[in-house]
């Protein structure tokens, strides 16, 4: 059932194996284990599944695989038991030889391994399925038929026997005091009895029955005959004063204006306001930067209030404290608790979500769990260090994503290089294209934007006013007579695949080097929407998806990139369906240190974050740097 079991060093260097390729004893490669993700301890590729345990005491790793299609219910407690067996077994080989120990180390566990296999396999056969109940071991069973049969009227009859007892505990004490008012009670509470002999419907009905006949009146009288207005049907369109009611004016279906130069006139403006720094390098993309404090955080040593504080002499104190210092034992889970509950909160506090928090804490204990300290640490320095170090693993990205270096190799096929952005709405797509337009220009490459937002009133329009600018900024006169950035829009209420599609066609003949399709603000949990995103995505295929993402949410950045990624994979009809491959991560100068939406993103979708937008200038773009951002989550 399994196809093998492997134990090695995290060094890399194999020790035991039961179906394992390489003997014992010799090196293999392996990739780095995903533990900072979410503290989970299983990995599947392709067909394989794998699952894993660390002991961090003796830096000691165990791996099982098997089938993915398999359900195998006994491997978590096999890999436990041998990881206890295997360590108390060989325990003082590790202690006294340390990495001799591993290396000249002989381990004969084969006869232990199938033992613990043989007993995880009958464990698991032991567990018998449940079987469903029976008729007569229900409840129901006992219940007779006659229970079970409901009178009309039984209910309210019980309420008047109650009624009565009461009544009669009421007279017999009134009795003692006035025996002549006896009778009186008695033909009261009979009169009394018959009335609430009606059933609970009948009674309803009478209440409702006097309540509209005492209304009707009411409202016969309040009631005055009214003019019928005679209303006129369907709406009139709202005329601005200052507009144009012609909806003719604002149809650019047939316009022929596309990818011409006296579509967007040269807009004079000044260009300092839209650039911003004039000390910066013309196509630079400058790294993230963050100012934080070099000063170290003294550490506060918090007596436990329930054991009261002896001195012994200034000695004793001083040893006491190094005794705390000195790393002379294991850590464990007791003593992490604390110290991760703050680092929990601390991340929630900087905008991480609430869930990647606890998943990452999570797996911080899992990676220090069993780790001797070192000399001279605390607990609370040792986790941070552990979790900076997760953060910075999680926002380098697996894939670099190089932007100019994919156009380059574009131009070499002579075809356009494609970028879609998409995300839901406000977030600063069209404003962010029109700084990455900005940043491709100066770097020499000429770019057709696509207006494929043909929802949202004034997009186009917006679009065309960047345009405009950014010709002004880079004329054609200072390229050779040609005109860098144009727009390609056909109006508003047209398909959008389609629009994108012809300025894919209309890019490739005309020699454009990047095509930038702009598309409309769509939350996650609007179906058509998102079938119509992953319609256009499928027909054009893009080389680029980017998702576009403010930096001021937290836990909703988690559903956004989930419910995007789903509804791409589930609309799409190609066999490996196309997902985001980078994020451009906007509204970064508005957070101050609260960068948690940075750990969020990349934490889902194991994306880079390509741009990084901090204002609203053309110049204002940045990449990621994973150590400034993690600067600024731990700070206090």
């Amino acid at each position: 059932m399994l196809d093998f079991f492997t134990i090695f060093s995290k060094g890399g260097l194999v020790l035991w194996g039961e179906g394992m390729m390489g003997a014992a004893g010799t090196p293999i490669l392996t990739a780095p284990l995903p533990q900072e993700r979410g503290g989970n301890n299983s990995f599947t590729h392709e067909a394989l599944t794998l699952k894993y345990k660390l002991d961090n005491q003796f830096e000691l790793v165990f791996v099982v695989g098997f089938q993915k299609i398999l359900t195998l219910t006994y491997v978590d407690k096999l890999i436990d038991d041998v990881h206890k067996e295997f360590r108390d077994k060989y325990r003082n080989e590790f202690q006294q030889k340390g990495a001799l120990g591993l290396l000249n180390g002989t381990f004969d566990f084969k006869d232990d391994f199938m033992r613990l296999l043989r007993d995880a396999e009958e464990s698991s056969k032991v567990r018998a399925p449940t079987v469903m109940k029976t008729f007569e071991q229900s409840l129901k069973s006992q219940k007779t038929v006659k229970c079970m049969i409901e009178t009309r009227g039984e209910k309210p009859k019980e309420k008047v026997k109650n009624k009565k007892n009461k009544g009669s505990k009421k007279d017999g004490t009134e009795a003692v005091a006035a025996p002549s008012k006896a009778s009186v009670g008695d033909k009261q509470l009979s009169a009394a009895g018959d009335k609430e002999e009606l059933t609970k419907d009948e009674i309803l009905q009478k209440n409702r029955e006097e309540f509209f006949r005492r209304h009707m009146k009411a409202g016969e009288k309040s009631r005055s005959p009214k003019p019928d207005a005679q209303k006129e049907k369907g709406k009139k369109p709202r005329v601005w004063d200052l507009g144009n009611s012609n909806a003719k004016v604002l149809d650019y279906s047939n316009s022929a204006t596309n990818g011409s130069a006296e579509a967007c006139p040269v807009e004079e403006f000044d260009p300092d306001m839209a650039l911003g720094d004039k000390n910066r390098e013309p196509g630079r993309l400058y790294d993230l930067e963050y100012e934080s404090d070099d000063e170290a955080e003294e550490e506060k040593v918090v007596q436990n209030p329930s054991k009261p504080s002896v001195k012994k002499g200034g000695l004793g104190g001083m040893f006491g404290m190094l005794k705390g210092l000195v790393g002379s034992k294991s850590l464990t889970r007791e003593d992490m608790d604390p110290v991760l509950e703050k680092m929990k909160d601390h991340l929630i506090a900087k905008n991480v979500a609430a869930e990647i928090a606890v998943q990452l804490c999570e797996s911080v204990a899992k990676k220090l769990e069993g780790k001797v300290m070192g000399t001279f640490t605390t607990v609370t320095s040792t986790v941070k260090q552990a979790l900076q170090e997760a953060l910075v693993q999680i926002l380098q990205p697996q894939r670099r994503v190089d932007v100019l270096r994919d156009v380059m190799d574009a131009q070499r096929h002579r075809r356009p290089y494609v970028v879609t952005f998409c995300g839901v709405n406000g977030v600063g797509k069209s404003t962010n294209l029109a700084k990455i337009s900005f940043w491709l220009i100066e770097n020499g490459f000429s770019v057709l934007i696509a207006a494929c937002d043909t929802f949202r009133a004034g997009a186009v329009e917006q679009l065309r006013t960047h345009t405009r600018r950014l010709n002004a900024l880079h004329p054609p006169e200072s390229h050779g007579g040609r005109t860098m950035v144009q727009l390609y829009e056909k109006g508003y209420g047209k398909d959008a695949a389609g629009i994108a599609m012809e300025a894919i066609s209309y890019a490739r003949n005309q020699g454009f080097d990047v095509v930038l399709v702009d598309t409309a603000g769509r939350m996650q949990d609007n179906a058509p929407l998102m079938t119509a995103l992953a319609k256009l995505i499928a027909v054009n295929a893009p080389d680029l998806v980017l998702f576009v993402g403010e930096a001021l949410v937290g836990n909703e950045a988690v559903d956004q990139l989930v419910k995007f990624n789903k509804a791409l994979a589930d609309h799409s009809m190609a066999q490996t369906p196309r997902l985001i491959d980078g994020i451009v991560l906007t509204k970064f100068d508005t957070i101050d240190d609260k960068v948690g939406a940075a750990i969020s993103m990349t934490y889902i979708t194991s994306k880079p974050i390509v741009f990084v937008g901090t204002g609203q200038t053309y110049c204002d773009l940045r990449s990621l740097n994973a150590k400034a951002v993690v600067a600024a989550l731990m700070k206090a």
